[in-house]
C-alpha cells in the first residue's frame, strides 16, 4: 500500500528548501492532505499564499493534483488513481511488525473469584491488540497472570474446611468457591481467631503441604474452568497462564540485581527500593518476609524478558494501578536495564452497567457472564422481530449479544469511563456492534443473490461521490489497524469500521447496485471488498461476522 502521506511529505520538502514539515494533515473540506504555509513566512520572507503557490507550481506526483489555497498547500488523491491501488492489494498483505515480539499481559482472573463485569476492560482491549500484533506480524504472547498468591486462599482453605464440602464444590464450582469467600470475610470480623487459620493454611500451601496444595490446585482448576467459558465467548486466546505463584520463588533473585546496585534499603523491618521524589518507595518486601506485587512483577518481567526477549511488554491494567506501574518501570530504569523503555502500562478507565441490579449475586459480584447473558437475550428479542425465519438464529443472537458488549467497551478511547447501557448497545442502527454486523450482512446478502461477477472492474465506474467515500475509508485500513495497535487503541478500528458502514450505506441508497453490466460488476467488486473489510475489522474487534441477520 502507498503511504501517501509520505510521497507528499517527500516531495514538499523538496520544493520547499529543506524546511522542516512537521504536519501533512488530512483536510475533508478541500482535500485528502495539506501543508499549511504559514509558518514558513518568516523563514521566507514571503506571504503564505505566494509560498503555497510556488511550491504548488513545482510539485508533480503521479496520481495527486496539487494547488494552493489561501495559504495552503493542498493534495487531492485522484480517484481512479485511488481506486486501482484499492482493488489491486489485499487486506493485511504488509506485515510491518515481522520479526517483533510483543508480550500482552491482560485480564488476570483471580483464583477463586469470580470472573466479573470488571474484567471486561482488561480483556477485550487486551484480547483486541493480541489479534492486531497478529495481523501485523507479529510474535504476541498473551499472558494470563492470575492472581494466584496470598493469605486469602489460606482463608478459603479454612472456609472450605469448615463449611464446606466435596460434593457441594463439584456442583456448585465458583458459585461455592464465592460463598465460602464471603461468608469467611463476614465471620472474621466477629472470631478474629479465622485471620490465624488463614495464615496457617497460607504457610502450609508455601510450603507445599500435600493437601493445602491439593485443595488450592482444585481451587485453581474451577476457576480458569468457569474463566474459559467466558473467554469461548469473547473470542480470547492465551499462551501463557503463569500466575503470581510461579514469581515468587524468583523474588530472590531480584534482590540480589538490587543489592548488586546497592538500591535495596532497610526501612522498619521492610525492603525497598526509593525511586524519586515524587513517588512513595516501592516496597519489595514487608517486615513480615512477605513479597509485594511489584516484587513479584519485577521478577515476571526478567522471565518474560529472558524467555520472550520481547521488543515491548504490555500491562493492560486500570488507570488506577498507575502509581505501580511508574514505581515498578522506575526500580527496571534504576536496575539500568536498557529494555525497561519498552515496559508499557495500557490503562482504562472504568466501566458500569446501566440495570446491574439485573444479575447482582452474593458479594455484590456482577458476573460478567450474566452480563452477556442479558444482552444475547436482548439480541434474540431483536432478530426474532426484525427477521423472524432466520435460520441459526440462537447462534446469531450470541454473536450479537456478545458483540454489542465487546464493540461498546472496545469503541470510546480507552481511558474514557463508560457507563453502558445493552439498550444502546444492541442498536441496530447506532454506531454499535449490530450495526457494523448488519452492514456486513447486508453486503454478503447482496452478493448472494448477484452471484458470479467479473471482477477485473473500470474504477472509472465508482468514482462518484458515494462510491468514492468509501473507496477512501478502505484504501488506508492497514494503516488504520498498525495505528490502533502501536497507540494500543482498538477504538481506532472500531470508530474507523462504523465510518465504512455509514458510507457503505450512502452508497447503497444511493446508488442502485444491481443495475446491469460493467457498472454493475463495479459496484459489487466494490461491496464485496466492504464486507471483508468488515469481517476482518470485527475479527480484529473479537466479534464475529454473521452472513445473515
Amino acid at each position: 500500500m502507498l503511504d501517501f502521506k509520505k510521497i507528499i511529505y517527500d516531495e514538499a520538502v523538496k520544493v520547499l528548501d529543506g524546511l522542516e514539515i512537521t504536519d501533512v494533515a488530512p483536510s475533508d473540506a478541500f482535500c485528502d492532505y495539506c501543508v499549511p504555509c504559514f509558518k514558513f513566512a518568516k523563514l521566507l520572507r514571503k506571504a503564505p499564499k505566494a509560498i503555497a503557490e510556488e511550491a504548488a507550481s513545482k510539485i508533480q506526483i503521479d496520481g495527486i493534483k496539487v494547488e494552493a489555497l489561501n495559504g495552503y498547500l493542498n493534495f487531492t488523491i485522484e480517484r481512479d488513481t485511488l481506486g486501482k491501488l484499492l482493488f489491486s492489494s489485499s487486506l493485511g498483505e504488509d506485515k510491518p511488525l515481522k520479526g517483533k515480539t510483543v508480550c500482552i499481559d491482560y485480564s488476570s482472573v483471580n483464583i477463586a473469584k469470580p470472573f466479573h463485569i470488571g474484567h471486561l476492560m482488561t480483556t477485550v482491549i487486551g484480547g483486541s491488540l493480541y489479534k492486531m500484533f497478529v495481523a501485523l506480524g507479529a510474535d504476541a504472547v498473551g499472558i494470563n497472570h492470575l492472581g494466584d498468591w496470598g493469605t486469602q486462599f489460606g482463608g478459603l482453605i479454612a472456609a472450605f474446611r469448615k463449611w464446606g464440602s466435596e460434593e457441594k464444590l463439584n456442583e456448585r464450582g465458583l458459585d461455592e468457591l464465592l460463598e465460602l469467600y464471603v461468608r469467611f470475610h463476614a465471620e472474621e470480623k466477629a472470631d478474629p481467631s479465622l485471620k490465624d487459620e488463614a495464615r496457617e493454611w497460607s504457610k502450609k500451601i508455601e510450603s507445599c503441604d500435600p493437601y493445602a496444595v491439593g485443595l488450592f490446585e482444585k481451587f485453581k482448576a474451577i476457576t480458569l474452568e468457569q474463566a474459559k467459558k467466558v473467554y469461548g465467548r469473547l473470542n480470547i486466546e492465551f499462551d501463557s497462564y503463569l500466575g503470581e505463584s510461579f514469581y515468587v520463588d524468583k523474588v530472590s533473585g531480584v534482590e540480589d540485581k538490587l543489592r548488586a546496585k546497592n538500591l535495596l534499603e532497610t526501612s522498619d523491618g521492610a525492603e525497598i527500593v526509593t525511586v524519586g521524589e515524587d513517588m512513595p518507595p516501592a516496597i519489595i518486601r514487608r517486615s513480615d518476609g512477605a513479597s509485594l506485587y511489584v516484587a513479584r512483577d519485577l521478577a515476571a518481567a526478567y522471565y518474560r524478558h529472558d524467555t520472550y526477549n520481547f521488543d515491548k511488554c504490555l500491562y493492560v491494567v486500570a488507570s488506577h494501578q498507575a502509581l505501580h506501574f511508574k514505581q515498578f518501570f522506575k526500580v527496571l530504569e534504576l536496575l539500568g536495564e536498557p529494555w525497561a523503555k519498552d515496559m508499557v502500562h495500557v490503562s482504562y478507565g472504568m466501566v458500569s452497567v446501566e440495570g446491574a441490579a439485573l444479575s447482582t449475586r452474593e458479594g455484590n459480584v456482577l458476573f460478567l457472564n450474566d452480563v452477556l447473558d442479558s444482552a444475547v437475550g436482548k439480541a434474540a428479542k431483536i432478530i426474532e422481530e426484525r427477521n423472524p425465519s432466520l435460520e441459526g438464529k440462537q447462534k446469531v443472537s450470541e454473536s450479537v449479544g456478545v458483540g454489542a458488549v465487546v464493540f461498546g467497551a472496545l469503541y470510546d478511547g480507552r481511558l474514557k469511563d463508560k457507563n453502558f447501557s445493552l439498550e444502546s448497545a444492541l442498536n441496530f442502527d447506532g454506531e454499535t456492534g449490530p450495526y457494523v454486523q448488519y452492514t456486513h450482512a447486508r453486503c454478503r446478502s447482496v452478493l448472494s443473490k448477484a452471484g458470479k461477477f467479473n471482477r477485473k472492474i473500470d474504477v472509472t465506474l465508482i468514482s462518484d461521490d458515494a462510491a468514492y467515500e468509501t473507496v477512501k475509508l478502505l484504501y488506508d485500513f492497514d494503516s488504520v489497524v498498525y495505528n490502533a495497535a502501536t497507540k494500543y487503541e482498538p477504538s481506532i478500528v472500531s470508530r474507523r469500521l462504523v465510518k465504512i458502514c455509514q458510507a457503505f450505506n450512502r452508497f447503497y441508497n444511493a446508488d442502485r447496485i444491481m443495475c446491469g453490466g460493467k457498472t454493475q460488476d463495479a459496484r459489487l467488486y466494490l461491496t464485496e471488498k466492504v464486507a471483508d473489510t468488515l469481517k476482518y475489522g470485527l475479527s480484529l474487534l473479537l466479534l464475529d461476522a454473521p452472513e445473515r441477520m
